[in-house]
């Protein structure tokens, strides 16, 4: 069984271009376009979560410091076109971050340098 990837990324052709890429590299994905739905999943912590920060009905950066609150050991990777590295670093404890729009391999380095990290 594959590492498993949690995303919330309203945008539903950002959300169907991650889901291939990264099964392709035999990841496991969740996806969700809001935070209520994200907040309904069911299941174990993945290996990563995957967050943008505007979503319809709530903040990703809200998301990552509920998440870091109750286990701090999954790694976050926060994504945006809108908001920069600086205000998310200072905002909640995100592992990494991605500016949108992004580059696949760029994607992919990241992704891999993070599961790296639950091993």
């Amino acid at each position: 069984m594959g590492k498993i990837i949690v995303v919330l990324e309203d945008d539903e052709g950002i959300r169907e271009v991650m889901h291939l890429i990264l099964s392709l590299e035999d990841y496991e994905i969740a996806s969700y376009e809001s935070v209520k739905q994200f907040v309904n999943r069911e299941g174990s912590p993945p290996d990563l979560y995957i967050l943008d920060v505007m979503l319809p009905d709530g903040n990703g950066i809200d998301v990552c410091r509920d998440l870091k609150s109750v286990n701090k050991n999954v790694p976050v990777l926060m994504m945006s076109a809108n908001v920069s590295r600086n205000e998310i670093e200072h905002a909640c404890l995100a592992d990494s971050y991605l500016e949108k729009p992004f580059d696949i391999n760029r994607l992919l380095d990241k992704v891999r340098s993070l599961v790296e990290m639950t091993n």
